[in-house]
C-alpha cells in the first residue's frame, strides 16, 4: 500500500480545502522519504489521525479521541472557523496491488457537525475517481483489515514524537506489544486457550460424577442469583439516581420560587437594616452640616445683587478716597513750590503764572474723578476684602 494523496477540508486546524501530495515518485525519480515538520500544535499529528480516520472510521484509534463516542469525536474534528453549512471532508488516495496489477482507490469520508445518525458518509472511488465501488463500501472494514489490520496499524502510523517516546522507554508500551502480537498472530493462541477452557468445562460436566455436578449446578445457581441480584441493585441504583435528580430539580425550583417571592430580601433583612442605619447616620451628618452652613454665611446667598452693589460702591468710594489723598499731596507740594519761588529772585508776575498753571494742571488731572454724590458706605480696604471673600 502506497499513500498518494491526502485531502482535508475543515478538518481540525485545517481550514478550507487542503491537498497534500504524498506520492514519493517525481519525474521518474523516487523520493523514499516525505518529511512533514511544524511547531507544536501545528497539525502534524492531525495528519496521522486523518489517515487513521479515513482507513478505519469508527474503529480508528486517533490521538484526541480518548473515550469520546464516534459522534462526539466527529464534532470535535470540525474546524471551529468553518461555515456551519459546509461539510467536513477527508480523502485518502492509495495504490495497492490486486491480481498482480496496481489499482488506486480514493477513500472519501464526509460529515457535518451534529449529524443526525452520529455517523459519516463513506464513499470508495476507483481508478478514474468517477464511479463509486459500492461493493467495497459495504465490506470496507473487512477489506482494509486484510490489507492493513487495525491491530498492527500503530506500527506504521505514528509521528516523530511517538518515535522519541518509544526510544526513551525501557520497555515497549502495551500498544506496541499488542501490535506485535497481532502481527505475529499470537492473539489466536490466547483465543484458543479461552476456547480450550470452555471446552474443558463442558467435558468436565459430561464426565463428572453426580456430586460434582450437583456442586457445579449449585455454584451456577448461586452465580445466576448473584447476577440477578446485581442487576436488581443496578436498577435500584438507577432509580435512586433518577429520584435524586428529581429532588434536586424540585429543590432548585423551590429555591427559585423563594427568591422570586422576596425570600432573598427577607434573608438579607439584617444586612439591609444595618445599611439603613448607616444611611440614616450619614443623612443626619449632612443635615448638621447644612444647619451650620445656614447659620453662617448661607443667608447672604439670598441677596447676591445687594452684595455686588455694596462691593461696587465700596470699591468706588475707596478709589475716590485714594484719588483725594493723591490730590491733597499734589496741592501741598505746589504750595511748597510757590513758597520757595517767593523767596528767590523771581518776579511776582511769573509766580502768578506758575501758580495759575499748577492749579489748572491739578484740575485737568482730576476732572474725571469728581464725586457727584457724598460717600455713604465708608468701607476700608480690609472690609472690602472680607466682602469679596464672602461673595466668592
Amino acid at each position: 500500500m502506497i499513500f498518494l494523496e491526502l485531502v482535508l477540508q475543515n478538518f481540525g486546524p485545517y481550514f478550507g480545502r487542503q491537498v497534500i501530495n504524498l506520492d514519493p515518485r517525481k519525474d521518474e525519480n523516487t523520493c523514499p522519504i516525505i518529511l512533514l515538520g511544524g511547531m507544536n500544535g501545528g497539525g502534524k499529528t492531525t495528519l496521522m489521525d486523518a489517515i487513521r480516520l479515513a482507513l478505519y472510521g469508527h474503529r480508528a484509534q486517533c490521538s484526541t479521541r480518548g473515550n469520546l463516542s464516534y459522534n462526539d469525536f466527529l464534532n470535535q474534528c470540525v474546524n471551529s472557523k468553518a461555515n456551519p453549512t459546509e461539510k467536513t471532508r477527508i480523502e485518502l488516495v492509495f495504490e495497492h496491488i490486486e491480481d498482480d496489477k496496481p489499482v488506486k482507490y480514493r477513500i472519501v469520508r464526509i460529515w457535518e457537525k451534529n449529524p443526525k445518525d452520529g455517523k459519516d458518509y463513506l464513499g470508495i472511488l476507483g481508478d478514474d475517481d468517477t464511479w463509486p465501488v459500492d461493493s467495497l463500501v459495504n465490506t470496507w472494514d473487512d477489506y482494509i483489515e486484510n490489507i492493513l489490520p487495525l491491530g498492527i496499524s500503530n506500527l506504521f502510523l505514528f509521528d516523530g514524537e511517538q518515535v522519541r517516546n518509544l526510544a526513551e522507554q525501557e520497555s515497549p508500551p502495551l500498544i506496541v506489544i499488542e501490535a506485535i502480537r497481532g502481527l505475529l498472530g499470537l492473539e489466536l493462541a490466547d483465543r484458543l486457550a479461552v476456547d480450550l477452557d470452555i471446552l474443558v468445562n463442558r467435558k468436565l460436566k459430561e464426565v463428572g460424577n453426580s456430586k460434582d455436578l450437583a456442586n457445579l449446578e449449585e455454584i451456577e445457581t448461586r452465580l445466576t442469583q448473584q447476577q440477578e441480584d446485581y442487576q436488581i441493585t443496578v436498577d435500584k441504583l438507577e432509580t435512586l439516581k433518577n429520584q435524586v435528580e428529581n429532588l434536586e430539580q424540585k429543590q432548585q425550583e423551590a429555591f427559585d420560587k423563594f427568591i422570586s417571592e422576596g425570600g432573598k430580601i427577607a434573608a438579607e433583612r439584617n444586612q439591609l437594616e444595618l445599611q439603613q442605619d448607616t444611611k440614616t447616620a450619614e443623612i443626619e451628618q449632612v443635615r448638621q452640616s447644612m444647619c451650620e452652613l445656614a447659620a453662617d454665611v448661607l443667608p447672604l446667598a439670598l441677596i447676591p445683587n445687594l452684595l455686588n452693589q455694596a462691593q461696587t460702591q465700596g470699591e468706588k468710594e475707596f478709589r475716590h478716597q485714594r484719588v483725594q489723598i493723591s490730590k491733597d499731596l499734589l496741592l501741598e507740594r505746589d504750595q511748597r513750590l510757590l513758597t520757595w519761588l517767593n523767596q528767590v529772585e523771581i518776579s511776582p508776575i511769573q509766580v502768578e503764572k506758575i501758580q495759575s498753571f499748577l492749579i489748572q494742571d491739578v484740575d485737568n488731572l482730576y476732572v474725571n474723578t469728581i464725586q457727584t454724590e457724598a460717600p455713604w458706605l465708608l468701607a476700608d480696604d480690609e472690609t472690602l476684602s472680607q466682602l469679596d471673600n464672602l461673595i466668592y
